[in-house]
């Protein structure tokens, strides 16, 4: 079993670029495969996941940022999301913050 913790800058945009449906959809993505995303460097393990939404072409997509604590904990951190078109990686300054949450949340 798992569970997600929506992170302020996650819980701010998701109803924004994901319906309810969609948000179910990825969950059940993550929770098959908790590592899907591809590791960040210098976030202290945060994941970016390329999510298409069904429908939109290939600019419709979004990424959402995510940090899996341990399988064995089974919470899984939904720090950020954000559309392709808004930006394709997050910033230097971004990765700080996130580096500082990792060591946190461990």
């Amino acid at each position: 079993m798992f569970t997600f913790i929506e992170l302020s800058g996650f819980s701010k945009h998701r109803k924004d670029l994901l319906s309810d449906d969609e948000f179910s959809e990825l969950q059940r993505a993550l929770i098959a495969n908790p590592e899907c995303g591809s590791t960040i460097s210098g976030t202290g393990g945060f994941r970016k996941l390329r999510w298409s939404r069904p429908g939109m072409g290939k600019s419709g997509g979004v990424r959402v940022i995510y940090y899996n604590l341990s399988t064995q904990s089974g919470r899984l951190y939904l720090a950020l999301i954000y559309s392709k078109n808004e930006a394709d990686n997050i910033t230097d300054a971004q990765k700080s913050q996130l580096m500082k949450v990792s060591g946190r949340l461990k």
